[in-house]
C-alpha cells in the first residue's frame, strides 16, 4: 500500500508569516468539483504549530509541480496579494518544449482569451481582444528535437506558459495533453519564487526538478 506523503514534508521555506512548498504534480490546489484530494483539503498538514491553517496565495495547474506560496497570518495575506497584483513577485518555470528552438531568448507578448467548444471543452487561445499576457523566456539546452526553456511570466493568466509555448514555438510542452504533446507527465515545473517583503529579506526559494525530468536535470 502506497503511503501518501504529507505536505509538511515538502516545505521549502517557513517563517512566522509564510510557507512555500514544492507542490507535487497531479495534486490540484483547489478541490475539484467532483471532489477528491487537493492542497486546500489538506491545509491542516501545514499548520506547523499555528492554530489556523495557511492560505494559498496563488495557483499552479494540477499537473504543474513546484513552488507554491502560503500566508500564515491574516496580516500577511494582503501584503502578499498586493505583491502579486503589482507584479513584484518573480516566478520562474522550467519546461521541456517539444521543438528545437534556435533563438537564445525572447519575449512572448500575446493576449489570451478563454475559448470553449462542446467537443473539446475550454482552453486559452491567442486573441487580440483578450487579456494581455507577457512571458520572458530563455533557452537552456537542446536535445533530440526538444528544448529546456526557462519561462518568466510577467502576468498571471490561466495556462499562460502552456498556451504561450504552443503559440510561440509551434509545438507545446512535452506531456501537456491540451496545448502540447501528450504522453508521459507534463514537463512544467515552478522552479523558483522570489517574493519581496518590506522590512524583511526577500523570500527566494528554489524547488528541484522532479525525477521524471530525467536527464534534463543536468541542464537546469
Amino acid at each position: 500500500m502506497r503511503v501518501r506523503a504529507m505536505l509538511s514534508d515538502r516545505i521549502l521555506f517557513i517563517d512566522a508569516e509564510a510557507i512555500v512548498i514544492d507542490k507535487p504534480a497531479g495534486l490540484p490546489v483547489d478541490t475539484p468539483r467532483r471532489g477528491g484530494d487537493s492542497v486546500v483539503s489538506r491545509l491542516d498538514e501545514l499548520r506547523c504549530g499555528f492554530r489556523r491553517p495557511p492560505t494559498p496565495m496563488h495557483r499552479l495547474d494540477t499537473d504543474t509541480s513546484g513552488c507554491l506560496l502560503f500566508a500564515r497570518t491574516a496580516k500577511a495575506r494582503p501584503r502578499f496579494q498586493q505583491a502579486f497584483e503589482e507584479r513584484t513577485v518573480e516566478k520562474y518555470y522550467l519546461a521541456v518544449v517539444a521543438a528545437d528552438i534556435a533563438d537564445e531568448s525572447g519575449v512572448i507578448d500575446m493576449p489570451l482569451a478563454k475559448h470553449s467548444t462542446a467537443e473539446a471543452g475550454w482552453k486559452m487561445i491567442s486573441d487580440p481582444h483578450g487579456s494581455n499576457a507577457l512571458t520572458h523566456w530563455r533557452r537552456l539546452a537542446v536535445r533530440d528535437g526538444s528544448t529546456l526553456v526557462e519561462f518568466r511570466p510577467l502576468t498571471g493568466r490561466t495556462h499562460q506558459i502552456r498556451a504561450h509555448a504552443r503559440e510561440a514555438f509551434g509545438r507545446g510542452i512535452a506531456g501537456d495533453r491540451v496545448y502540447g504533446v501528450p504522453g508521459g507527465p507534463m514537463l512544467l515545473h515552478a522552479s523558483r519564487l522570489v517574493v519581496p517583503r518590506e522590512g524583511k529579506p526577500d523570500i527566494d526559494v528554489t524547488a528541484p526538478l522532479p525525477d521524471y525530468f530525467g536527464e534534463w536535470s543536468d541542464a537546469a
